[in-house]
């Protein structure tokens, strides 16, 4: 005989499934996953937006779907990493076959480049620091890199040809 609670517990996730509040792959404790929002799917995007405390003051910056932070390279152009080695081991690139984005206006695009299909922000391949945890930004301005904001200017065809670095961000936070 099943335990009441269990068959109570799976009629309630039904229900709430029935009504879209939970689609079959958020029910398990994934941590690809986030809370419900007013009538959106619980599956957490590629790319979203999170207040977070950056060198002291709260900013909406963009994280990947475990709440990491998400950084640029200045030196990257819109088509080439030069994140490589020992560099890519501590900041591991994005990657993802079909990226989302919640609540960020800019382009997300893929790159096919060394990282495989490396996710990129109005043109700015976006990676992640091994020293931060969601909610936590610890890798600011740190070997060239600066985290990666809604507002980030797009890297212009001019520049992605060139191979030059895009100019330093307005406050070192990509405005």
């Amino acid at each position: 005989m099943r335990h009441p609670r269990i068959i109570i517990g799976g009629i309630g996730l039904a229900v709430v499934a029935s009504v879209g509040g939970v689609t079959a792959a958020a029910a398990g404790s994934s941590p690809a996953t986030s809370a419900p929002t007013a009538g959106h799917s619980v599956m957490a995007a590629t790319v979203r937006t999170a207040p977070v405390t950056v060198a002291g003051k709260t900013e909406t910056i963009l994280v990947n779907a475990h709440g990491l932070p998400l950084y640029f390279y200045r030196p990257d152009t819109a088509a080439k990493s030069f994140v490589t080695g020992g560099l890519a081991r501590l900041w591991p690139p994005l990657t993802s076959a079909a990226p989302t984005a919640a609540g960020a206006s800019g382009k997300v695009t893929v790159v096919n480049d060394a990282h495989g299909r490396q996710v990129a922000y109005n043109g700015h391949l976006l990676y992640t620091f091994t020293s931060d945890h969601p909610g936590q930004v610890t890798g600011q301005g740190f070997q060239n890199f600066f985290v990666a904001t809604p507002g980030l200017t797009p890297i212009t065809a001019a520049a992605a040809g060139t191979g030059t670095a895009p100019a330093a961000p307005a406050g070192g936070y990509g405005y």
